[in-house]
């Protein structure tokens, strides 16, 4: 049994049925824990989605009310487990980003990864993986594409 901490975007396609890659989200997901693999989240997969639900559409959000943005929040909290946050994840993302080549918006990157390391978490799920170059070294990859066409990881 494998343990993968989500990234927001896996989440956002999850939550977004009229998302190109809901599909590939929904079907990664479940192949993944019809395997017995474990997937977690952190507090800052639900702030992170927060913003962007209730973000304006013509901002690149969903544009969604503050209540159904808390129906799917709360629907995700009763499927996957939450991993608590901590001082130590503090620590290890100051770490990240004063040693890698780190800088505005990958600091939230910065601070999953220090979530996985923290928690020992295997695998970071993510459509976004070039995001993650800069800890290719510190925290292993997937892409949901590959769970679910059995190609890379």
């Amino acid at each position: 049994m494998a343990t993968y901490l989500a990234d927001t975007n896996l989440l956002l396609r999850l939550a977004d049925p009229a998302s190109l890659q809901h599909a590939i989200a929904a079907n990664a997901l479940a192949h993944l824990l019809g395997q017995g693999d474990e997937v977690y989240l952190t507090p800052q997969n639900f702030i992170e989605f927060w913003a962007v639900a209730t973000r304006p559409v013509e901002a690149n959000g969903f544009g969604w009310t503050s209540e159904r943005t808390a129906k799917e929040v709360a629907d995700l909290q009763a499927r996957f487990p939450l991993l608590p946050d901590s001082p130590e994840i503090f620590t290890r993302w100051l770490e990240l980003v004063k040693q890698l080549p780190i800088h505005g918006k990958r600091v939230h990157d910065a601070r999953l990864v220090a979530v996985s390391q923290a928690h020992a978490m295997e695998h970071l799920i993510t459509f976004n993986a070039s995001d993650f170059v800069a800890f290719k070294l510190v925290v292993s990859l997937i892409d949901p594409h590959s769970l679910v066409t059995g190609r890379g990881g």
